[in-house]
C-alpha cells in the first residue's frame, strides 16, 4: 500500500504519494495563493493530491492514508487547524474537508512536527525514541518527538523552539517577545548580522561575494567569506554558531534526547556549523559528566522531511 503526504506552505502546495520504505514516488505542485478562503486552498490540495496519485499509476483505492503538515496551532486528534496566521485559517476542519473531497482519511499535524517525524523514521532520528529536530530558516523550527510520539503540549500549541529567549529584552521577534533563539539564530537573522557587519567593515570580501550590493547578501556570504580568510565573514559566523549552540543547548538541558538534528539550508554547511556547535554544547550541557550525551547531527532528508512525516502521521492517530 501507499500513503500521501501534503505539505501545505504559504507559497506552494505539495502532494507526493509515498511508499512503505518511505521513498517518494510522484509529486504534484499548486500555488497557495493566499490569503483567500479555506475551501478554495483545500480544493487545489485535493486536486494536487488526485494528480500525485495518477502520476503515480495509482488509484484512491491504492492509498492506505494521507496527511498534511500544514502551518499554525493544529489539533491532529479531530484534523482542526486551530490558527494559522499566514493562511488566514480559524478553525478550519481540514481533515474532514479533505476526505469529503477524495474519499481518502487525512490526518492533520503541524509543519514542524511532520517534518521532525520524518526525520525521526527516515532520516537522522532513525532508531531513536527520543529525537528533536532543529529547522533554520526564514524562522526558527522545531519538532520534538518524545517516546515515539510527536509532543505538543496540552493544547497542541507546544514545541515552538524558536521563541524562547536566549537574550532578554534582546532584538525583536516576529512574535511579539524580545530575545526570542529565531530573532538570533535564522537564515534571516544570519542575514540581518552579516549586512551589520558589511556596514561595519567596508574592506570586508562580503561586499565582492555579493557584487557591492548589500540586498544580494544570503545564508552562505559570511561562510563563503570566512572560507576565504575574511575576519568580518569569521566574526559573523562565530557569533551566529554561538546563538545556535546556546538555544541546542538549552534544549538538550530540558530534554535530554538521543539525537538533536538541525535542518534548513544553513545545515548545509555541515562540519563547519556541527563541530564548533558540539564543542560549545559539550562544555554547556549539564549532563556533561554523563558518558551517553545526545548527538548533535544534520538533518538527512532536505525539503522532503515534511512530506514523509505527514504521509505517515496516520501511524499515530489512526
Amino acid at each position: 500500500m501507499y500513503k500521501l503526504g501534503i505539505d501545505l506552505g504559504g507559497t506552494n502546495i505539495v502532494a507526493s504519494v509515498v511508499d512503505d520504505d518511505y521513498k517518494i514516488i510522484s509529486t504534484a505542485k499548486r500555488k497557495t495563493n493566499c490569503p483567500r478562503p479555506a475551501d478554495e486552498i483545500i480544493d487545489d490540495m485535493a486536486a494536487a493530491a488526485f494528480e500525485a496519485i495518477e502520476s503515480a499509476g495509482l488509484k484512491v483505492c491504492d492509498i492506505e492514508a494521507a496527511g498534511v503538515g500544514s502551518p499554525g496551532a493544529i489539533d491532529p486528534v479531530n484534523g482542526i487547524v486551530c490558527y494559522a496566521n499566514n493562511l488566514d485559517f480559524v478553525n478550519v476542519p481540514m481533515a474532514d474537508m479533505l476526505k469529503d473531497r477524495t474519499g481518502i482519511d487525512f490526518y492533520i499535524e503541524n509543519d514542524a512536527n511532520a517534518a521532525a517525524y520524518g526525520e525521526y523514521i527516515a532520516g537522522a532520528g532513525k532508531g531513536t525514541r527520543n529525537f528533536i529536530m532543529i529547522t533554520l530558516g526564514t524562522g526558527v523550527g522545531g519538532g520534538i518527538i518524545i517516546d515515539g510520539k510527536i509532543y505538543s503540549g496540552s493544547n497542541y500549541a507546544g514545541g515552538e523552539l524558536g521563541h524562547t529567549v536566549i537574550a532578554v529584552d534582546g532584538e525583536m521577534c516576529t512574535c511579539g517577545r524580545q530575545g526570542c533563539w529565531e530573532a538570533y539564530a535564522s537564515a534571516t537573522a544570519l542575514i540581518r548580522q552579516t549586512k551589520q557587519a558589511m556596514i561595519r567593515y567596508s574592506d570586508s570580501i562580503m561586499w565582492k561575494l555579493c557584487e557591492n550590493d548589500i540586498n544580494k547578501v544570503s545564508g552562505i556570504t559570511a561562510f563563503d567569506a570566512m572560507r576565504q580568510g575574511d575576519a568580518a565573514g569569521k566574526a559573523v559566523v562565530n557569533k551566529y554558531v554561538h546563538y545556535i549552540a546556546v538555544g541546542i543547548a538549552n534544549n538538550i538541558n530540558v530534554f535530554q534526547p538521543e539525537i538533536i538534528c538541525i535542518g534548513g539550508g544553513v545545515s548545509k554547511e555541515g562540519d563547519n556549523l556541527i563541530k564548533p556547535v558540539v564543542e560549545f554544547v559539550n562544555g554547556e550541557n549539564y549532563a556533561r559528566n554523563i558518558s551517553r550525551k545526545a548527538e548533535i547531527k544534520t538533518a538527512l532528508l532536505g525539503n522532503d522531511a515534511g512530506i514523509i512525516g505527514a504521509a505517515n502521521i496516520c501511524n499515530l492517530y489512526k
